[in-house]
């Protein structure tokens, strides 16, 4: 064995999946997709002279690959590990892991490089399109050679930390928010060192070094370039791109190095031992998806949530008599004691998700974690306000859409494993034998993701009218944006209601939830990106664009309605891209009324296309049957 079972189990069974070779054909299509589109968006709109122009193509397009590579290597590497472990410890199959005789180093690594390898073997698939790219001139196999270093340590250092901050929290939720926090907090800082926010020279060294030594995004700019410059202050790592690789390495080693010595005191949680007590008798239940220890206490029940759920006290009928040896005394009729009761809501699905710590306590860490990048981003905008400097297009779109983006990702995030940690914490099945109709589980289910992520809703709203205040945005534009995000928020948390009710295994659930929403904003960044680095009309952008269009609406077509297929959903999947590229489009040209028409129809018919059937086709979707009907 190579790792030990978990790691060998999965490495034999994975040539076995025939999604493993559906992925890596996709993903290295996608990518030769992009190249051809490129190729026809330059040849559309400027004439191809010499050897020098096909060369500066090649340059071009390896560097808008490389670091969108990345993107998907570093967001899917610490998502598939954080989830791979959140999904042992929803189903409870990560205590049994820990009877075992399996050792720590095992379980933790096996773990780990298992989730890894259906990121690493697409990395391996797309190598021999980077090959051919140097054909093309403008790049050469030590650039190919050195990006590919850097996305292999990303991947190993994002999956260990995914991995890490999954074997420790608690929830599905916490895992994955604390993990995207935490990348965001990494990458936007390193990302300020390198703008110069915080000097220009550190130690010797220029911000822009330490950047790229220890930040992955400015690491794989580094390595992109034609020519690695190598650093005299660095002596014998030479360029920040060897620091990196030692800077990630040491990470790795770290963060595998803590899971490893703290995986059995972290597992089984330390508050679940609280719990049993020596001299109470405890017996476990599940209420509405949540883990409750119960034991008798007193005069009544002692009701205490699993690790971070509220303790509850509730009256029990007293014990009866001892068996009568003479006559029994006459029968006296006492009223009941008055007891403190809590008053459930109309919809008991909304109050779970509000009234009761139903994602564990420890969820507030996530939201100050969030109040700081609020404040890094508001901070920013006030820094440029008060130096009397012109708020542009570029610093605000610098400071609120990856504040933005995240909380879109969080929303989905809350929303996908508000179901599948029903379905796995076997909830799910009590709740479709409840006579709550489809109305109440999934407005309540919505009520609750909007509850608790409110402060990822609303502070994003908050700094959009700061720039009104600030005169940088009119009044009609600030209206267009608010609504805008209103519809997106709504969609994203729709989509992830959508695909959790559809697929029945959490790990595919979450991935294809987070990853919709990911590969969407992806495709947008990507898609600006490539016009600005070719240039041209965008008359002439619009038909080879085309192609990218329609496989994104397959893909998402394939994600969304292959389970519960519809024409809905298929107007929805293959409208979203059309309406995306348009209103990238009008947003360049300043039209911003055409940007929220097109882009708020085309969401919200998809929020509608998905809304519908979760409501009226609950019972098909889930699998539930009415009988008597």
């Amino acid at each position: 064995m190579l790792i030990g079972p978990v790691f060998t189990r999965e490495i034999v069974l994975t040539p076995r999946r025939p999604r493993t070779y559906v992925v890596r054909s996709v993903y290295g299509f996608a990518l030769l997709i992009l190249v051809i589109t490129a190729w026809l968006v330059l040849t559309g709109t400027q004439r191809i002279r010499d050897v020098g122009d096909l060369a500066r193509f090649g340059m071009t397009v390896f560097q808008l690959l490389a670091p969108v590579q990345l993107a998907v290597a570093v967001f899917f590497s610490a998502l598939l590990a954080a989830s791979a472990v959140a999904q042992e410890k929803d189903r409870r199959t990560l205590d049994l892991l820990l009877l075992t005789k399996l050792s720590n180093s095992e379980l933790v690594l096996g773990k780990l490089l298992a989730s890894l390898l259906h990121v690493l073997t697409p990395l391996v698939a797309a190598l021999p399109l980077f090959v051919l790219m140097a054909l093309l001139g403008g790049v050469s196999f030590g650039q190919i050679g050195r990006m590919l270093a850097v996305t292999v340590a990303s991947v190993l250092a994002c999956g260990s930390l995914g991995s890490t901050l999954a074997l420790w929290r608690e929830k599905t939720f916490q895992s994955l928010a604390m993990t995207m926090l935490v990348l965001v907090l990494w990458l936007a800082g390193w990302r300020a060192v390198a703008m110069g926010l915080v000097g220009s020279h550190w130690g010797g060294l220029s911000c822009q070094t330490w950047a790229a030594g220890f930040s992955p995004w400015e690491a794989i700019l580094e390595a992109t370039r034609p020519f690695a410059q190598a650093d005299p202050a660095l002596g014998l790592l030479g360029t920040p791109v060897h620091l990196f690789l030692l800077a990630a390495a040491a990470m790795t080693v770290v963060l595998n190095a803590l899971a490893i010595a703290m995986v059995r005191v972290w597992n089984p949680s330390r508050e679940a031992h609280a719990f049993h007590r020596e001299d109470e008798t405890w017996h476990r239940a599940s209420i509405w998806g949540a883990e409750y220890d119960v034991a008798q206490e007193g005069g009544g029940w002692r009701v205490a949530g699993g690790a971070e759920s509220d303790t509850l006290s509730m009256p029990r009928a007293p014990l009866p008599p001892p068996p009568a040896t003479h006559h029994p005394p006459p029968a006296t009729h006492h009223p009941p004691p008055a007891t403190h009761t809590r008053e459930v809501w109309d919809n008991p699905v909304v109050w779970r998700e509000i009234a009761t710590w139903a994602y564990g306590r420890k969820i507030l860490v996530i939201r100050l974690a969030y109040l700081v990048l609020v404040a890094l981003a508001a901070g920013s905008l006030w820094w440029v306000v008060s130096h009397n400097e012109p708020v542009t297009r570029s610093v605000a779109l610098t400071a609120l859409v990856p504040l933005c983006l995240l909380s879109l990702v969080l929303v989905n995030a809350q929303a996908v494993t508000s179901l599948t940690s029903e379905r796995d914490g076997r909830a799910l099945d009590l709740l479709l034998v409840s006579d709550l109709s489809p109305k109440e589980i999934v407005y309540g289910k919505l009520g609750g993701v909007f509850y608790n992520t409110k402060e990822m809703v609303v502070l994003p709203m908050l700094l959009c009218g700061y720039l009104w205040y600030a005169k940088a945005l009119s009044f009609e534009n600030l209206l267009y944006l608010l609504i805008g995000l209103a519809v997106l928020y709504l969609f994203v948390a729709v989509l992830g209601i959508h695909v959790g009710m559809n697929y029945a295994s959490s790990r595919t659930a979450i991935a294809t939830s987070l990853g919709t929403v990911f590969f969407l904003f992806l495709g947008v960044a990507t898609c600006m990106w490539m016009m600005i680095a070719l240039g041209g009309s965008f008359e002439a952008q619009l038909w080879p664009f085309l192609g990218f269009i329609l496989g994104g609406g397959v893909g998402l077509y394939v994600a969304l309605g292959a389970r519960n297929p519809s024409g809905a959903m298929g107007v929805a999947a293959f409208g979203c891209p059309l309406a995306t590229f348009y209103a990238i489009t009008s947003f360049f040209l300043d039209q911003t009324l055409g940007v929220l028409l097109v882009a708020g129809t085309a969401y919200g018919f998809a929020t509608a296309a998905m809304l519908i059937p979760a409501i009226y086709e609950f019972d098909v979707a889930t699998g539930r049957t009415m009988l008597g009907e």
